[in-house]
Order: C-alpha cells, then sequence, then structure tokens
C-alpha cells in the first residue's frame, strides 16, 4: 500500500506535511480477509490528491498513524534496543528503562534524545497509542511479545497512569545544536519585543530560551536567547534588518553552547529538583548561561565544552546510575 491508497490525508505543505486524518476502514478489511498490509511509510495525500511527504520522522509518524487508525498498539525498531536514562554513548552508567510516560518521551525527543521523533510522541500520546521501541539488530523475545500488561524487550511509551513507580527523573537529555543571540542596550518600552521576535516567526525561526536583564536606570536592556545552530546566520540577518527600527546598540553571539536537561514527570510532587541540578553543576565549575523550565523539565544552556561533564555529573546527582 501506498500513502493515497490508505488513504493518509495530509495538509498541502509539500516535504513537511501534517496528517490531518487516517480511515483504516480498508486496511482492517483486507486483514480480515487475511492479507498482510505493507505500507510506504513517510508519505499522504494532499487537498489538491497529489502526493505529500511527511518530512523528518515521517516514516515512525506514519507507524504511529496507521497504528491509532487500527486501534493498534505500534512496536518501532530502531538501531537502539530502548530508551535509556542518558545517552550510553557518554554515561556508561546509563539503564534502559522498562517504561516511560509520553510527556517525558516527548520532552526528551524536543531537548535532543535521537530515540523517537517529537512528531511521532505526539501522534501516540494523542491517540493513547502503546508506543515500544526496540532493536533492529536482536531477534523478537517471543516469551516477552505478547505480555498481557504490554511490555516486552524494549521501551514501553504509554500513559503515565501505567508506569507503577514514578522517578522524579527519568532522564538526562542534551543537545549541541544550539546558538546563544544576545541584544545589547534594547529600550525598555512595550511592544519591543514583539517587534524583535515578531520578524524571527515570520522567517520560521523557533526560538527557545528567553533572558531578559533590565539596566540599572531602567532605560535599557539586554535581551538573550537561544536558535537551533543551523538558523543563526538567519537570525542574524533578520535582526540586523530591523535594528533601525528597533533600535539596539549591538548583537552577541555564539554557537559554542550545549542546553542540559533534566527530565521526569515526579518533579510535580517533588521539590528541589531544579536546586540539586545547579548544584551539581556548581560542583564542577559549570557556569549556566540561561535556564528554562516547564512542569516536567529544567534545562540549562552552558558551554560547550562542558556537555559530556554535566550529563554524567546530573545523572549521578539523580541517582541513576546502574547499580553495579
Amino acid at each position: 500500500w501506498q500513502g493515497w491508497q490508505i488513504p493518509l490525508k495530509t495538509d498541502g505543505v509539500h516535504g513537511a506535511a501534517r496528517i490531518a486524518a487516517i480511515d483504516g476502514a480498508e486496511i482492517r478489511k483486507r486483514m480480515e480477509q487475511g492479507q498482510v498490509a505493507v505500507i510506504a511509510g513517510f508519505q499522504g495525500i494532499g487537498p489538491d490528491k497529489r502526493i505529500t511527504t511527511l518530512g523528518r520522522g515521517g516514516s515512525d509518524t506514519s507507524a504511529v498513524a496507521v497504528a491509532a487508525a487500527l486501534d493498534a498498539a505500534c512496536d518501532i525498531y530502531t538501531d537502539v534496543d530502548g530508551v535509556y536514562t542518558a545517552d550510553p554513548r557518554i554515561v556508561t552508567g546509563a539503564r534502559k528503562l522498562d517504561r516511560i510516560s509520553y510527556e517525558e518521551m516527548l520532552e526528551q525527543a524536543s531537548l535532543g534524545a535521537k530515540v523517537l521523533q517529537t512528531r511521532s510522541v505526539e501522534l501516540a500520546m494523542v491517540y493513547k497509542v502503546p508506543l515500544q521501541v526496540r532493536s533492529s539488530f536482536e531477534p523478537p523475545d517471543s516469551a516477552n511479545q505478547n505480555r498481557p500488561d504490554g511490555t516486552g524487550p524494549g521501551t514501553l511509551v504509554c500513559d503515565e497512569e501505567r508506569i507503577v513507580e514514578q522517578h522524579v527523573v527519568s532522564g538526562i537529555a542534551y543537545s549541541r545544536d544550539e546558538a546563544k543571540v544576545a541584544i545589547r542596550k534594547v529600550k525598555d518600552q512595550p511592544g519591543v519585543s514583539a517587534s524583535l521576535f515578531g520578524p524571527l516567526a515570520e522567517a520560521d525561526i523557533s526560538v527557545d530560551m528567553i533572558v531578559q536583564n533590565i539596566s540599572a536606570d531602567g532605560s535599557t536592556a539586554d535581551i538573550t536567547f537561544t536558535v537551533a545552530r543551523k538558523d543563526l546566520r538567519k537570525t542574524l540577518d533578520v535582526l540586523n534588518g530591523v535594528k533601525d527600527r528597533i533600535g539596539f546598540s549591538e548583537i552577541a553571539h555564539s554557537a559554542d553552547v550545549a542546553k542540559v536537561s533534566v527530565v521526569g514527570i515526579g518533579m510535580r510532587s517533588h521539590a528541589g529538583v531544579a536546586s540539586r541540578m545547579f548544584r551539581a553543576l556548581a560542583d564542577k565549575g559549570i557556569n549556566i548561561q540561561a535556564i528554562t523550565t516547564s512542569e516536567i523539565k529544567v534545562s540549562v544552556l552552558i558551554d560547550e565544552a562542558y556537555t559530556e561533564l554535566a550529563v554524567r555529573a546530573l545523572h549521578t546527582a539523580y541517582g541513576l546510575d546502574a547499580k553495579t
């Protein structure tokens, strides 16, 4: 089957189409007749009846969409045997998780973890599709394949209600794909931030961390934010284009930064998660340049040279190291 035969309907944005609807009735009927549906991922059909492609992560997203349409679970076979508490290439004591919540997996994917693409996790969370991450290089464990509780040899991504023991922090994620931009001496008045970030949004540049510092006299401010490293040059071009209109003294920028994050649904009910992170980094002499938080994550921007040291230190600080 190809995407248009299902049909897997998308919007009309070729190369980065979003799934609008998928009807599993015809596939279900064929399967009831004993047929096996082998489906080409990464593609669908737009409103104009033209073939579209789904962009980065499209194969995983296609699999989750078909599972949702059939009210089925989904196994994703990849080059790792599950989701770990940290990158095993950096942290030798990283542990494979039996289960992780959709929200935690979504945060980890968006923060740099390469196991699953963000869009596939979003879709699984919306349609409550149990998602199993398994290794392409290991034979399926037939003894575990059909457990009543839905678990198997990999990592199960599921609702947090299905996770009996909720750790405060489930993992440490990092991303080196970061660049920092600082705007010096911006007028501290209403509308300036909109005039600054509006043109960036129009240029399809996503801004992550934002820090604003007011000057001593209260008349100007410094605004620091991060963008994807690949967007740094475009960001500088956009800002230079609006400099005369906004009025700021200079732009400083650096691509030698990294974002390190701690993620865990247990943060909702535990105090002191952020302070432990800051203390662990301070003990290693690592300076924090920016901070951002959500209900289940804390992210900091640091010098890229300290990325691996920071990940290892935080992994130990939150008791995630494997017991030997």
